[in-house]
């Protein structure tokens, strides 16, 4: 019986998952790269210069009615699948949900040009895209367009580089310190020196047993 119950929901999800693929295919159309069904979720990937308008008729077409965007953050695909990724370098993910639905759907897209990482701002279609818009700039170098304040919010105003960027060294650019003398916190090169540490092994004397 617990099988057959099980067996009947896998089945409603995924005819759920069927239907929601159908209308994005059939409202999204072109402007759709590729829709995927895998590990219980649904992703569709958008064009670049369709994300906006995309991000729109996901919001206010009846058949998707996308009204909440849960989450956004950027990713760094570099050295993705042991450097077997041939795509975009940097993308943008976001996570929305349907209320009158039920569904949550994944959507990515990817920023054109890997020096200059550009996409447009969603802010306007879910206004909580806000500061997670932020973040992804902050730590990825992802640029919104659109966005009526996109500074850091993470690291310090005077920090350079974005952190979660594959590339980024792991002991960052600079560092910071008060100067006595200017009285002021000052940023200069960072003086971390590379070292090897090696653990050193402590053992009772009858560890293990007696000898």
């Amino acid at each position: 019986m617990r099988k057959q119950q099980e067996s009947f929901s896998y089945l409603i999800k995924k005819i759920k998952f069927l239907e929601l693929a159908a209308n994005l295919e059939k409202v999204l159309g072109q402007r759709i790269q590729s829709v995927e069904i895998a590990l219980g979720e649904v992703t569709v990937t958008v064009k670049a210069d369709t994300y906006f308008e995309s991000a729109l008729m996901l919001r206010d077409d009846p058949s998707l009615a996308f009204e909440q965007l849960i989450d956004l953050c950027g990713v760094d695909y570099q050295d993705y699948r042991d450097g077997a990724w041939s795509g975009q370098r940097f993308g943008v993910v976001s996570h929305l949900l349907s209320l009158k639905h039920n569904w949550r759907l994944r959507v990515r897209v990817f920023a054109q040009d890997d020096s200059y990482p550009l996409v447009a701002s969603v802010t306007p279609v879910w206004n909580s895209a806000n500061w997670f818009e932020r973040e992804a700039f902050d730590l990825y170098g992802i640029i919104f367009e659109g966005h009526d304040d996109l500074r850091r919010i993470l690291t310090d105003y005077g920090f350079i580089g974005h952190p979660f960027r594959k590339d980024f060294p792991i002991s960052g650019n600079v560092e910071m310190r008060y100067d006595p003398e200017l009285k002021r916190v000052v940023y200069q090169p960072v003086t971390i020196e590379a070292r090897e540490i090696t653990p050193r092994i402590v053992r009772e004397e009858q560890y293990g047993g007696p000898v």
